[in-house]
């Protein structure tokens, strides 16, 4: 019976043990805090959607997004707030140092804002890559981007169209217009824009009650810090610009070499980094090889069309790459600029011909003095004396020292077995006169 009893009881205990961890991990709240730094643009996009499904993958309890950025392109922030607001998992926008035009919008897409002291949100005028203020459509979008990203979380809208809107005039936060609205950490909260301020991290985890979570930091891969950069407005009109001049200084030159190799490297880089940031696929890549394709073979085979096809290829492929037309449109035509002003360089400086070409034009010259001839010159033959073996009339067949040569007469005819003297060669047209007299030394020819 004791034995029983004590099997009983040793069942009850390992099964607690094997329970307790358990359930004391099923206790434990999940906090992911994803960073969002530096330039808001496409390779970040793709990063911050990988982070989100991987923290409800692992079923977190709350994403922080842990923002210091001076805003970056607005068709990434629409998308990335997009992502925030699909998500079932409540987000917490911490305001570490900045979150300025596209990084306000950013915060203002998360259910709760918090901000560190000396840190500032707004400023969120949209321009385009020059620095000038975009077109009226463009603003008003922007515009009311803002001021919906603002009402969903129940906040008032005028604080966020005044972010991005020179003309709004608000006395309490002294906002005389011809500026933009940049909130404070004490703005905010007055204003309803932000929750709390809070020193750092552990103090906002303290304050939401998260201070025992598990927190997973989110961190980019290598690929993804590529990504970042060679997705970047500014980086990608560089990137083509380099790849379209190397390209032409290569058309300048007998062999592939240096440049080329520059040239497709850019290129290279620039389908690397659209691909891993989730905005090309597969058939963008295969569209640009088939448009090099196409040119390749307009050399070969001139005519135009297949040359046209190719480069309507070639353009079409960067524009799959891209999910802003606008400024994809702008970068083909700087790296279009440069291409035209290398090939400029190279004909004007240089004097440089497109190598391609050379071998489509016939460049050599069919001249006596590199002596070429397009038939026998029978300058021997002037003076000699032959007689006709045929009626000339004036052509006809004269034997000449054993030889019949072809002849003409100066315009009259002339019988068969009469002499004649040949008095002109002009490359294969022989003249003969009737022997009436011996030559003189001046009609000869």
């Amino acid at each position: 019976m004791k034995t029983l009893f004590s099997f009983v009881c040793f069942l009850i205990l390992a099964t607690g043990l094997f329970l307790f961890p358990t359930i004391s991990t099923a206790d434990v709240k999940r906090v992911h805090v994803i960073p969002v730094n530096k330039t808001v643009e496409n390779g970040l996009l793709s990063f911050l959607n990988r982070s989100i499904e991987d923290a409800e993958n692992d079923g977190a309890d709350l994403i922080i997004l842990d923002i210091d950025t001076p805003g970056g392109a607005v068709d990434a922030a629409s998308e990335i707030a997009k992502s925030l607001t699909s998500t079932p998992i409540p987000t917490a926008a911490f305001v570490d140092k900045k979150a300025l035009s596209a990084g306000a919008y950013i915060a203002l897409n998360a259910d709760q804002i918090y901000m560190t002291p000396g840190s500032t949100m707004g400023s969120a005028a949209v321009i385009d890559q020059q620095g000038n203020a975009t077109g009226k459509k463009a603003q008003s979008y922007w515009l009311s981007a803002m001021k919906s990203a603002a009402e969903q979380n129940n906040r008032n809208p005028k604080y966020a169209e005044a972010m991005a809107n020179t003309k709004m005039v608000i006395p309490e936060l002294n906002l005389k217009g011809n500026e933009l609205l940049t909130l404070t950490p004490k703005q905010a909260e007055q204003v309803g824009y932000s929750e709390g301020t809070v020193k750092n991290l552990d103090n906002l985890l303290s304050v939401l009650g998260y201070e025992d979570a598990k927190l997973t930091y989110a961190k980019m891969s290598v690929s993804e810090q590529i990504a970042r950069v060679l997705t970047h407005p500014l980086v990608v009109p560089i990137l083509l610009s380099i790849g379209a001049l190397g390209i032409v200084i290569e058309l300048f030159t007998p062999s592939f070499g240096i440049a080329g190799s520059i040239g497709v490297a850019s290129l290279l880089l620039f389908f690397y980094g659209h691909m891993v940031a989730g905005l090309a696929g597969m058939e963008a890549v295969v569209l640009f090889i088939a448009g090099i394709i196409l040119l390749l073979l307009e050399i070969v085979v001139p005519g135009g069309i297949l040359g046209l096809l190719g480069l309507g290829a070639i353009i079409l492929s960067f524009f799959m790459s891209t999910d802003n037309n606008v400024e994809m449109g702008i970068s083909l035509v700087i790296a279009i600029v440069v291409a035209l002003g290398g090939a400029f360089v190279m004909m004007k400086f240089f004097k440089r011909k497109l190598t391609p070409f050379k071998k489509m034009v016939l460049n050599d010259s069919l001249n006596t003095e590199s002596g070429y001839v397009s038939n026998q010159n029978r300058y021997e033959l002037i003076g000699k004396q032959g007689k006709t073996t045929t009626p000339l009339r004036p052509s006809g067949t004269v034997l000449i020292d054993e030889e019949y040569v072809d002849v003409v007469t100066e315009g009259g005819y002339l019988d068969k077995d009469v002499l004649v003297n040949i008095i002109k060669v002009e490359g294969s047209r022989v003249v003969v006169r009737k022997l009436t007299e011996p030559l003189k030394k001046e009609d000869l020819n």
